[in-house]
């Protein structure tokens, strides 16, 4: 049986430790959510301070030269670009995944209808996450064609020369199940078919080579692994190979090759530039680059090949403590147990009161979150336990941030879960009455 002390002890031998004091964490709190919303990095309230009272507050207009405003997305974007395998100028920080998502997947479909008018298919995962199939949807009925929905298993089957666009979240955001990106890309591209990827649930939390998979597109969000802040930009990549050969549908200024030359017809800009559309969120962005400063000290300390690896050790930690201090009190496992198929989160299972516990969790100061499971279209997760399928039973969600989550913090949360389902503390009026936001 694995022990408190031998957790100290692999804090204690953990390279990684350091990061943790770059990081606002509040007392007492063991903070498992970081795959929704990232903790705050201790550079922020003052760099965003900063931004406000001197560079908005007395330099006023002039800092959009003087302070770089105006460059900032893409160099934050190139910050981006060293966590997810991209090269220099080849992304952009900017709007909101969904609004890239759609820019990219737009721009996608207007390539296949040049090089492949017959292909009218996109092609998704059906526990994808909603709102990547909301935008697909919606670009399906705009433009007459077919959106077919998958389970993970049913991807390559699927794939046939009527395929425009394969697009997938890497990390499910459901059960953590990882998908194998240069294999499934490869498969894309045999068809004819370009390959999107969602990096919401990766980007700075597993190793990430866009350009060694040789990916078509790629979008991702600020404000979960890259801890951004709530609603940081978003970023876009596309591939060198396309960036300049369409439009993308939101042709805004500063998407423009020469914004302040104010040209009543829209210019593109060469490059990645052409994915912004307005004004771009410069307090947010300020903070999005305090959250990518951290990374850039972790390169020290093996950059993400060293994050990874404590990664998996932390979920294989938690896994095994929950099936060792847990069992039998009707928990599953729908994360993927092998390291290649699992992202950096543990979901588990249960049939009745999932979203209780993990409100009785979160009051004792242990934060994870609650997905509801869906009987439509999942199937029983004891069926195949630990394959990453969910079935209908509903999911406590765990996410594991190497950057600041250590091994004493992981014996300590499932103490803690012990706690709760032993006693029945989840069972409370107050921790069954839903929020707004699970």
């Amino acid at each position: 049986m694995t022990t408190l002390q031998h957790c100290q002890a692999l804090d204690a031998t953990d390279p990684l430790r350091p990061l943790r004091t770059q990081f606002h964490l509040p007392a007492n709190t063991i903070y498992l959510d970081g795959n929704s919303l990232g903790v705050m990095p201790a550079a922020t309230p003052a760099r965003v301070a900063d931004v406000v009272t001197r560079e908005w507050g007395t330099d006023l207009i002039q800092s959009w030269n003087q302070n770089g405003w105006f460059s900032l997305p893409q160099r934050v974007g190139d910050r981006i670009a060293r966590l997810i395998g991209a090269g220099a100028g080849e992304v952009v920080a900017t709007d909101t995944t969904s609004i890239n998502l759609y820019k990219v997947l737009s721009a996608a479909l207007n390539i296949a209808a040049q090089d492949r008018p017959a292909a009218r298919r996109i092609v998704s995962e059906r526990s994808n996450f909603p709102t990547d199939l909301y935008i697909a949807e919606a670009l399906c009925k705009e433009r007459g064609l077919e959106l077919v929905l998958v389970e993970p298993e049913g991807i390559a089957d699927a794939l046939s020369a009527d395929v425009a666009v394969l697009m997938l979240t890497h990390v499910n955001y459901r059960t953590g199940a990882m998908h194998d990106m240069p294999a499934v890309t490869a498969a894309a591209h045999a068809v004819g078919a370009l390959m999107v990827w969602d990096l919401a649930h990766s980007a700075g939390a597993v190793p990430v080579d866009l350009r060694g998979a040789n990916a078509d597109f790629a979008v991702g969000c600020g404000y979960k692994y890259l801890n951004g802040g709530p609603g940081a930009p978003a970023f876009v990549w596309v591939n060198p190979r396309h960036t300049d050969r369409c439009w993308q549908p939101l042709a805004g200024w500063w998407g423009h090759a020469a914004p302040f030359a104010f040209t009543p017809d829209y210019q593109p800009a060469p490059g990645i530039t052409r994915y912004q559309c307005g004004t771009q969120p410069i307090i947010s962005l300020s903070a999005l680059a305090c959250g990518l400063e951290v990374f850039e000290a972790a390169e020290s300390l093996g950059g993400m090949t060293a994050l990874r690896a404590k990664s998996l050790a932390l979920t294989d930690l938690f896994i095994q403590l929950v099936e060792e201090r847990c069992a039998g009190h009707g928990l599953g496992l729908a994360t993927p147990r092998e390291h290649a198929q699992r992202g950096s989160q543990v979901c588990l299972t249960r049939s009745e009161g999932a979203y209780a516990i993990v409100q009785a969790l979160i009051a004792r100061g242990v934060v994870g979150d609650f997905r509801a499971g869906d009987p439509s279209t999942l199937r029983q997760a004891q069926d195949r336990p630990g394959s990453g399928r969910t079935g209908s039973t509903d999911i406590l969600r765990f996410g594991f941030t190497p950057l600041y989550i250590g091994f004493e913090d992981v014996w300590h949360a499932v103490e803690h879960l012990k706690q709760v389902l032993e006693t029945g503390e989840w069972q409370r009026p107050a921790f069954n009455q839903k929020h707004a936001v699970t």
